[in-house]
């Protein structure tokens, strides 16, 4: 398997766990009541629209000849962590209330 390949799989199988964790966000923001359930789908919204970006860089990830992926790799690397980063502060915020 060569690195770019590995790359794509550790990036889908991510892309995966995110998708799991911000279901489970959205089914507590279905349970919240008032302005804390529109506050808390807006979040939840926002995850998704960074997880669906990162989805995007990852087909060109696929497209692209393996030096071009390359150039890619530290702007997906830190969508990726700024997307960690949200998803844990909002797990903390849901958590707090």
């Amino acid at each position: 398997m060569s690195m770019k390949e590995a790359y794509e799989k550790k990036l889908q199988g991510q892309l995966d766990k995110w998708s799991a964790e911000i279901d489970k966000l959205k089914a507590k923001a279905d349970k919240a009541e008032g302005k804390t359930q529109a506050e808390y789908h807006k979040q939840v919204e926002e995850l998704r629209s960074m997880q669906q970006a990162i989805g995007e860089k990852l087909v060109e990830v696929k497209q692209a000849s393996d030096s071009k992926w390359e150039d890619m790799k530290a702007g997906i690397d830190n969508a990726w962590h700024s997307l960690e980063d949200s998803i844990s502060s909002v797990k903390k915020r849901f958590e707090s209330k």
